[in-house]
């Protein structure tokens, strides 16, 4: 199982960019997906998740300007950011909760992560 991640780069405050996941590899189910974020210095944090049915989760810092999205056919989980800030400055790395045949069980895995960078 792969998980491939890109859309990450150098954004002025402000503005906006799209990151994009896909899961490739022996997937039998994918139960959820999302992003966390780990600045430097800083804890990996949780910014967003979405099951494979569509309900979503935010971080309170990143509700009102971050949208997940999940395309089940592509596998794909999608992170829509607008009106980036400084502190958004990150890398980002997406998970995927998923099982690799039928009767296992769903376990975590995680892309390689993406630098996002808000900077004038």
């Amino acid at each position: 199982v792969q998980l491939q991640a890109s859309g990450g780069g150098l954004v002025q405050p402000g503005g906006s960019l799209r990151l994009s996941c896909a899961v490739s590899g022996s997937i039998f189910s994918i139960n959820a997906m999302g992003w966390y974020r780990q600045a430097p210095g800083k804890q990996r944090e949780l910014v967003a998740t979405i099951t494979s049915g569509g309900a979503a989760f935010y971080a309170d810092s990143v509700t009102g300007r971050f949208t997940i999205s999940i395309d089940n056919a592509k596998k794909t989980v999608y992170l829509q950011m607008a009106s980036l800030k400084p502190e958004d400055t990150a890398v980002y790395y997406c998970n995927a909760d998923l099982a690799t045949g039928w009767g296992t069980s769903y376990s975590d895995y995680w892309g390689q992560g993406t630098q996002v960078t808000v900077s004038s």
